[in-house]
């Protein structure tokens, strides 16, 4: 009678296994997008031109003149840019775990919609105090958020890619990073820097009011979710301030007079 051989159990990763787990995800993800922006940013800051007359686009177009292409790319980036959020889910799994550890799920659909809604309207407003100042100042590029033709679809894809912002980075940078760290023995403090000042760097980009204004916005997001101890609230806060980036610009830009145009 011939045996079949089981299969091994899986060892638990070593905390050597679960830093170098970690670092490949944020070198896939936004951990390679902070080196991105400290790189911009000091192009930035070598160009002739000083910081508030140069402008970054976050939503650009990326075939002009072609908008069914346009659209299809603009698609196509917003798939890829959660496919890390999918790894973090397979490594969970493989963890006997799921999102839903990270509280990034649907059983608590109208409290994370209050609590984000709530957590928005606190953050959206003196974020935009915060830009407009810096940017005044001369610390911080003007910020297109749409560069996106007048199209049927600009709106739609420019909500989509708040959502898919949001999801990428709370995930990514708000749950699985402190979880990851919390299991490699950091403390709180270090955590919460480590997850902040991250949510910071790939802002760089934008200038010193992008880079402050977020590692403060990280570090409220830390709090909170410590607190509730769900990503999906923040999700939704942070959707629903750049769908209201997005959106508002695409429809106010050279219509109102205190908002910085190219």
């Amino acid at each position: 009678m011939t045996t079949v051989p089981t299969a091994p159990e899986t060892a638990k990763p070593t905390r050597r296994l679960l830093g170098v787990e970690l670092l490949t995800v944020l070198g896939l993800s936004l951990g390679a997008s902070g080196i991105g922006a400290l790189i911009s940013f000091t192009g930035s800051l070598t160009e002739t031109l000083k910081l508030g007359q140069q402008v970054a686009t976050l939503n650009g177009s990326r075939a002009p003149g072609r908008p069914w292409l346009d659209l299809v790319w603009q698609l196509y980036y917003i798939g890829r840019g959660l496919m890390p959020v999918v790894l973090v889910g397979y490594l969970l799994v493989r963890e006997d775990v799921s999102l839903r550890v990270l509280g990034f799920d649907l059983g608590q659909k109208l409290r994370d919609l209050g609590r984000g809604a709530a957590v928005a309207a606190a953050i959206g407003g003196s974020g935009l105090v915060l830009y407009l100042g810096s940017q005044a100042a001369g610390y911080n590029l003007t910020v297109a958020p749409s560069g996106l033709p007048d199209v049927w679809w600009r709106i739609p894809v420019l909500v989509l890619s708040a959502w898919q912002n949001a999801i990428l980075e709370e995930v990514v940078v708000l749950g699985y990073l402190l979880r990851r760290v919390t299991q490699l023995g950091w403390t709180w403090p270090a955590a919460l820097a480590a997850s902040s000042l991250l949510r910071g760097s790939y802002h760089l980009y934008q200038g010193v009011g992008g880079l402050v204004g977020n590692i403060v916005m990280g570090v409220v997001f830390c709090l909170l979710y410590r607190r509730w101890g769900r990503v999906m609230p923040l999700v939704v806060a942070h959707a629903l301030i750049d769908t209201v980036a997005f959106v508002g610009y695409a429809l106010l830009a050279g219509h109102v007079s205190w908002l910085p145009t190219p």
